[in-house]
């Protein structure tokens, strides 16, 4: 027997249920959102329930939007995050305001919440860390690792890694020579060279090599690492002094090597080259990499600017850029800035300080230096790639402290809005969306016979199945580019287009071809990383040096 549902119950049911395919959005405009670092806690939660999310890149500040889901907008009111339901047809006209403002706008999805690892010593103290701050008070979960930890390939479990407050030199921040008296840094030091020898290492910088290298390999194999403060510079530090001894006697028991400058090796380094590195005990600072009169701008005036990139065709340095603001407080640490003479011609300046007037004048109507020059030519925010994987570098200890100091450190309940700490947060997300990986090609002035043009291109992009583009580098001047058929018996295409963009989304070469190879005349591009796009589609990264 058949039974009718009659007409007005099937519509009480109907208005009953949610609206069918609703949204939630959670907007990360200035205006829009009563909790920034919080909401990143709720994508995270969205991700580990198997919520995949679309981050609007570049619209209201980078907002999220997640498929309707009762335990997430309950999870929004509990933490006092914002959000709204929204329909299929409200974000329907959301996606089609982003395509319209393509390519500066877009969308990438995250899939999968990323496993996360802070490395960190036992017993360090919740001042000790900005990233760690920036977790607990978004309820983002991770876990803290050691040397022991890395060491041992614990490093395979995990999708990002944080370094913050470590010294990778050896030296422990030259604190032998400044804190020696201080009750935490004694305990520090008992405890860490306890460590080196229970890990079989006689010093102290051999251990701390050890470690730098597996975290270079995890990142070659794919990971994403993320560094603040004395980790940035203290890492490259690391590799480059790897086949000499920068240690003073009063750190290892042996003295430096006289010539260790002249020993330095820059090519195994993410983001550094041509530094010079001080092993005099009384000096602070382990190199020229961090400008040391950065500290004494005021801060007032202290602010660095955010650079802004395009959503495509590479999504990820518009990811780590998501901000409601474009202007963001300056902060000091041990490492407070990065000189732009110290830069790899690869690294990407996410962040950089404006140059300020050359002068100043009081109320007396009196000229005089503007101290906030000492930022001139220098960059807050890098990142970089190495091998498969990604690396970011953040100058600063606490983005809401101007001034770090050891006991201090910020309530992120105070700060909900922190554009310094959203930097942080954007991080975290990376490893949750699926990157297109691209061949990486080097232009260097060689003589065009030593240069294997297929060894260097290691990665393809095929198009439509059919092809792949070759990118094949010939000296410093010109760029071959080759449409490859899959399938040998398959007539080649033609390339009809090439552009060479740079990563903020300017076009410098734009040429039309009706041929299956071309070749492009790059001798007046600057030195610098460009973006290959071929037919339309994101061929390869060019980095001419």
């Amino acid at each position: 027997m058949r039974y009718k549902v009659p007409a007005i119950s099937l519509l009480y049911l109907l208005c009953t249920l949610p609206a069918f395919c609703s949204k939630l959005f959670i907007p990360m405009d200035a205006a829009g959102q009563a909790n920034h670092l919080r909401a990143y806690g709720i994508a995270y939660a969205a991700l580990r329930d198997s919520i995949p999310i679309n981050w609007l890149l570049n619209f209201k500040g980078g907002s999220f939007v997640i498929d309707y889901d009762q335990n997430i907008e309950a999870l929004c009111i509990a933490r006092g995050v914002t959000c709204t339901e929204i329909d299929d047809a409200q974000y329907n006209t959301i996606v089609a305001n982003i395509k319209a403002a393509a390519p500066r706008q877009g969308i990438v999805t995250l899939q999968k919440a990323p496993h996360i690892a802070v490395y960190t010593p036992p017993g360090q103290k919740p001042w000790d860390d900005a990233v760690v701050l920036a977790l607990n008070y978004a309820q983002i979960p991770f876990d803290k690792i050691y040397a022991g930890e890395v060491l041992s390939g614990a490093l395979d479990n995990y999708d990002w890694l944080h370094l913050h407050h470590e010294d990778f030199t050896g030296t422990l921040s030259k604190g032998a020579s400044f804190d020696k008296d201080s009750a935490w840094y004694r305990s520090q030091k008992l405890a860490i060279n306890a460590l080196t020898k229970k890990l079989g290492y006689k010093k102290l910088s051999q251990m701390q090599l050890a470690v730098v290298k597996k975290i270079r390999d995890f990142v070659d194999k794919g990971g994403n690492m993320f560094a603040m403060c004395i980790a940035t510079n203290t890492f490259d530090v690391a590799l480059a002094a790897q086949n000499t001894d920068i240690c003073d006697a009063l750190f290892d028991g042996d003295p430096a090597d006289p010539n260790a400058q002249a020993r330095l090796d820059y090519t195994d380094c993410f983001a550094f080259t041509g530094f010079k590195i001080y092993t005099d005990p009384d000096y602070k600072h382990p190199d020229d990499i961090d400008n040391d009169f950065s500290t004494l701008a005021h801060i007032e005036t202290d602010y660095f600017m955010l650079q802004s990139y395009p959503a495509s065709p590479d999504p990820v340095l518009a990811m780590l850029t998501q901000n409601h603001v474009d202007s963001i407080k300056g902060f000091c640490g041990q490492v407070s800035t990065f000189r732009r003479k110290r830069l790899k011609p690869d690294v990407f300046v996410l962040a950089h300080y404006n140059k300020p007037p050359a002068l100043t004048t009081d109320m007396n109507g009196r000229s005089h230096y503007n101290i906030d020059n000492l930022h001139e030519n220098e960059a807050k925010y890098l990142h970089g790639e190495y091998g498969s994987g990604t690396w970011t570098f953040f100058a600063g200890h606490d983005p809401e402290l101007h001034q770090s100091d050891v006991g201090k450190s910020s309530d992120l309940s105070r700060h909900p809005h922190s554009a310094g700490y959203r930097l942080i947060l954007n991080n975290v997300l990376v490893p949750s969306a699926n990157r297109k990986n691209v061949q990486r090609v080097v232009c260097c002035d060689v003589p065009a016979t030593n240069m294997a043009a297929p060894a260097l291109a290691k990665k393809t992009l095929a198009i439509s199945g059919a092809y792949t583009i070759g990118l094949y580098p010939m000296a410093n001047k010109q760029l071959n580019i080759a449409l490859i058929p899959q399938d040998p018996a398959t007539k080649a295409g033609n390339i009809e287009r090439v552009l060479i963009n740079t990563p903020e989304g300017k076009t410098l070469i734009d040429n039309a071809y009706s041929a299956p190879a071309a070749t492009l005349d790059i001798s007046s591009l600057p030195t610098g990383m460009y973006q290959v796009v071929v037919n339309g589609e994101y061929a390869g990264k060019l980095m001419k040096e």
